[in-house]
């Protein structure tokens, strides 16, 4: 057995998006990430980080204060056990609260960590390895004028991004327009990806799609319900991709059984962490369904766990990754992962997440359990 868990810190961490508003489907915006960021802590001294970023309160059933209420309650339970037993970590913490997964992510990838700095090797090893060393990543281009959000592209392109995700869903008509230009943006060049988030009514998003069908753009999440989407990919080719319907395996293995899906998102805290996001990364795996990894909203420390899990994604299931790290306006630790001429080069390395945290950023602790 491993040294077992002493106490669980917890810090409140307010990080500005450097480039101003983000904005999604109906009127949905933040200016700014509520991190909360965990230290889990054995009784020889050794330190594992976690994080967790709801993105507000009004995209998934998750919230900031959500999340310290959840680890405060948690955290009892996990006093003396074996953080590098993730499996019974996360049944402890399944007993303990049922459902709210985002409430378990931090917890669950700060014992990642710990699990890797007792073993001395970087969690993508424990994950199952690195597969290459070069890792395509995207931009989101935040909802505004057609003319605007081509504008990003540009910008974006000449940083050496070939992937964009256009945040849409207002009107139909405008939304066409937006679609429109940035496959003419691109010329080809680029794989375009556009993000309703939910935002569509039925009718609405089949006269987008039917305007839309002959371009080369995938379409992500364009109504709210499962039910709604499933029906629009019966009646059009576009390839397909689910984010907030799928928020759990028995989604996801339904999902499958219908054909519902050419890709699914990936976000750590819709899961509850490594462990829960690798389960359904395999499973894509065993069924050829493309992933893109990430999460809702993050800082430094899950930008490195996302990193370690794409990287153990064999490059032709994984689409895309991508780190809201690119968006805040300062770091919350050391060594997190760097995008350069718009991809991911792999500089995993280190003992378990191979990031330390800023502790003059984290400030004073906001709980701490014993």
């Amino acid at each position: 057995m491993s040294d077992p868990i002493k106490k669980i810190t917890a810090y409140k961490v307010n990080v500005p998006i450097k480039d101003g508003t983000y904005t999604m489907s109906g009127g949905r915006s933040l200016d700014a990430f509520d991190t909360t960021i965990i230290c889990v802590e054995t009784r020889d001294g050794l330190q594992g980080w976690g994080e967790i970023t709801p993105l507000g309160a009004n995209y998934l059933p998750s919230y900031p204060e959500g999340a310290r209420t959840g680890i405060k309650e948690l955290a009892p339970a996990l006093i003396g056990c074996d953080p590098t037993e993730i499996d019974c970590i996360n049944h402890v913490m399944d007993d303990s609260l049922k459902g709210h997964p985002y409430v378990k992510t931090a917890l669950d990838i700060a014992c990642w960590d710990l699990f890797g700095k007792t073993a001395g090797l970087p969690v993508v090893k424990l994950l199952g390895g690195r597969f290459g060393t070069r890792i395509k990543a995207y931009r989101s281009i935040t909802h505004d004028t057609p003319e605007v959000m081509v504008g990003w592209i540009r910008k974006f392109s000449s940083q050496g991004y070939r992937h964009f995700q256009l945040k849409i869903g207002a009107d139909a008509e405008t939304d066409i327009i937006r679609i429109q230009n940035a496959v003419d943006e691109v010329g080809g060049k680029a794989t375009i990806v556009a993000d309703a988030n939910g935002g569509w009514t039925l009718s609405e998003a089949a006269r987008v799609m039917r305007a839309i069908e002959h371009l080369d753009v995938y379409i992500e999440q364009p109504c709210r319900t499962y039910e709604e989407c499933l029906s629009l990919r019966r009646r059009f080719k576009t390839p397909f991709v689910l984010d907030e319907s799928i928020d759990s395996m028995q989604a996801l293995q339904r999902a499958i059984a219908d054909g519902a899906m050419d890709c699914i998102n990936i976000k750590l805290s819709k899961f509850g962490g490594l462990t829960r996001s690798r389960a359904i990364r395999d499973l894509c795996v065993q069924n050829g369904v493309r992933t893109c990894i990430e999460d809702t909203a993050c800082t430094d420390i899950t930008a490195a766990a996302v990193a370690q899990l794409a990287h153990s994604t064999p490059q032709n299931i994984l689409l895309c990754t991508t780190f809201a790290t690119v968006k805040t306006a300062f770091a919350t630790a050391i060594g997190g992962p760097e995008i350069v001429d718009g991809h991911y080069l792999g500089n995993v390395a280190g003992a378990g997440l191979g990031v330390q945290p800023i502790l003059d950023v984290l400030g004073e602790p906001i709980f701490t359990i014993h």
